[in-house]
């Protein structure tokens, strides 16, 4: 098939490639100039395992273009995935803005019957505005889908090539034909296409979000009572995550959930009930647990010291989670924040993510070339994201390098007893004191 996938971000790059790699003559369509061109020279905008090596071979190969002209993209294609960016409003709720020029972009460009499919996480009811934009303009027969993604960043190529599940939301037997065809090399040893109706896929994707932020703000709220009644966090998840109603996933306690869908998502769906008068009180006390879990490591570090004004902060990792470069709503950027606020000095390291929080944060604070070199005369240590590259470290060496023996680690990487027993201060999250 031919394909056109408008917006080249995250979404719209894994998309792209994963499509061409089935075989399909994919074209990635985008209004940055700088982007396109880097990407024509595999160049990518963001750092994804695996995602490089699909760009080049499906480049090299001819089954991948890109180009920033949109309307000639739309012309050139059976099917059109809208996956432009849906930035939160003030308010919570998702702008649509994006979204609807590229349909009416369609409506003007399109030169033969045509799916429509929006991949971008847009609330319910956004089908039947794309609808509307496409209406306006449209001399073809043309039908609008839904089709969540459900991409982990960091596991991007893999969720895409072997998905669980995928979610189309439609309401033409055309449309299904085609999305049934185009996702059939994905499905071959029998995972689900669930076909719904329209609305009912884009709340899916909502919900399957805010249902896991549900189960990490729960568990960090758990692992706060845990230490206060001296209860081990990780037996307790162990003994809860056993029971085969609840599963292991999701249950790690850590400094709060960020990135690009979770923390929009939960307010995009608390901005959708309020506009229909429901209200969704689990989710708002999600949203509130987890914004001040994001402030824990912080208020650890400030009691283990006595104060951080003046002292010295090694940070080990500074994106979201491990595998990819994302800092959108980064437990770490508030902790640096509180820091630089409260008079301390911070050096980072990450081991992707440095580039990004220099646009972010700026010469605010010193960058490492390694994890080790952040510990040069440091007062403490605090963990923010688990790579790999952080959980087996050389504790000689890490003690002779810091000025104070303090640890924070908001990841519970390393054993309580083995590092009190090294000589550390050393802080976790829910963990109480070893017997």
């Amino acid at each position: 098939m031919n394909i056109t996938v408008v917006g080249s971000g995250y979404v719209g790059l894994v998309v792209g490639a994963c499509l061409a790699e089935t075989g399909n003559a994919v074209l990635c369509a985008d209004l940055d100039e700088t982007k396109i061109e880097g990407l024509r020279n595999n160049v990518l905008p963001i750092y994804e395992p695996g995602l490089d090596d699909y760009v080049e071979r499906n480049q090299r190969q001819g089954r991948l273009t890109f180009s920033t002209d949109i309307g000639q993209s739309i012309a050139s294609a059976d099917v059109v995935f809208i996956a432009v960016g849906t930035p939160p409003d003030e308010d919570g709720s998702a702008d649509l803005r994006h979204v609807l020029d590229v349909a009416e972009q369609i409506g003007r460009h399109m030169q033969r019957e045509l799916v429509v499919v929006t991949k971008s996480t847009v609330p319910v009811g956004t089908a039947a505005r794309v609808t509307e934009a496409v209406a306006r303009n449209a001399k073809f027969p043309f039908h609008v889908c839904s089709n969540p993604e459900f991409l982990k960043e960091g596991a991007a190529i893999d969720d895409f090539m072997k998905p669980d599940r995928v979610v189309l939301g439609v309401d033409s037997d055309f449309a299904r034909s085609v999305m049934a065809e185009l996702y059939a090399p994905f499905v071959r040893t029998g995972k689900p296409i669930l076909f719904m109706d329209v609305p009912s896929a884009e709340m899916t994707k909502y919900a399957a979000n805010a249902m896991l932020a549900t189960r990490i703000s729960f568990m960090n709220e758990i692992a706060n009572l845990c230490e206060s009644v001296g209860a081990d966090v990780d037996q307790v998840r162990r003994g809860i995550g056993s029971d085969t109603r609840i599963g292991a996933a999701f249950l790690f306690p850590g400094p709060g959930y960020g990135g690009s869908c979770f923390p929009k998502d939960v307010k995009a769906l608390v901005r959708t009930a309020k506009s229909k008068h429901v209200a969704l009180r689990v989710l708002d006390a999600v949203e509130s647990a987890n914004e001040a879990q994001k402030e824990r490591l912080f208020e650890k570090l400030d009691r283990s010291l006595g104060g951080v004004k003046g002292k010295r902060i090694a940070v080990w990792g500074l994106a979201f989670k491990p595998n990819t470069d994302d800092m959108r709503e980064a437990p770490s950027l508030v902790l640096i924040d509180q820091l630089l606020s409260a008079g301390a000095t911070v050096a980072a390291h990450d081991p992707v993510a440095m580039h990004e929080a220099e646009r972010r944060i700026g010469a605010r604070i010193t960058y490492a070339p390694s994890g080790y070199e952040a510990l040069e005369g440091a007062d403490a240590l605090v963990v923010v994201t688990d790579w790999n590259e952080y959980r087996h470290p050389d504790f000689a060496r890490m003690k002779s390098l810091l000025r104070g023996a303090v640890i924070v680690d908001g990841r519970n990487l390393y054993d309580a007893r083995k590092m009190r027993a090294l000589g550390f201060t050393y802080e976790s999250i829910g963990r109480g004191a070893p017997t």
